[in-house]
């Protein structure tokens, strides 16, 4: 595996899905024991599996994207060479944060934490502040009229039902 890929991995989804969970379940004093088996339970547990399913597929289809058509990785030092506007990219433009979110929905419902359920929505109002603030202008420095094209067509965090059919954004896929 490519080490700026790995370590691009384990330290921002690592350290958002695993890290950080274990600390707030420390720290909140989390035990199994005040687990309860109940049909609410079950239904968590249920919709905890569909939506770590939902966030892993994002994540693995992103990481895919930005290796094979970006050539680079999600992470900010060995950012994508190329813009990347197919799959999961032409129904919503942070993909990768989608499925992090959904997974730390996941681990909340799974756990039955309301400390992760404040951990999720910490790491959702941060990433609302960053994506417009930082990440956004230096895509437009970097990919110009292009990423402008793509961000008035796709939606930053709600899926476009529809993928967006517009033109070809990268058209050197060598």
């Amino acid at each position: 595996m490519n080490t700026a890929l790995l370590r691009a991995i384990l330290i921002l989804p690592g350290n958002v899905l695993v890290v950080v969970p274990a600390l707030v379940l420390w720290l909140s004093g989390w035990s199994a024991a005040a687990w309860q088996a109940s049909p609410a339970t079950f239904g968590a547990l249920a919709l905890a599996a569909g939506l770590a399913g939902l966030g892993l597929m994002l994540m693995v289809r992103t990481v895919g994207l930005f290796l094979r058509r970006g050539q680079g990785t999600p992470a900010p030092w060995d950012p994508p060479r190329k813009l990347v506007v197919e799959g999961v990219y032409r129904h919503v433009r942070n993909p990768m944060i989608s499925g992090v979110i959904c997974a730390l929905l996941a681990e909340a419902l799974a756990f039955w934490s309301w400390p992760l359920c404040v951990w999720a929505a910490l790491f959702v109002a941060v990433n609302m502040l960053y994506m417009p603030l930082s990440e956004e202008p230096g895509l437009e420095r970097r990919f110009g009229a292009a990423y402008r094209t793509y961000k008035a067509n796709v939606p930053r965090w709600i899926p476009r039902f529809r993928p967006w059919a517009g033109e070809d954004l990268t058209p050197d896929r060598s």
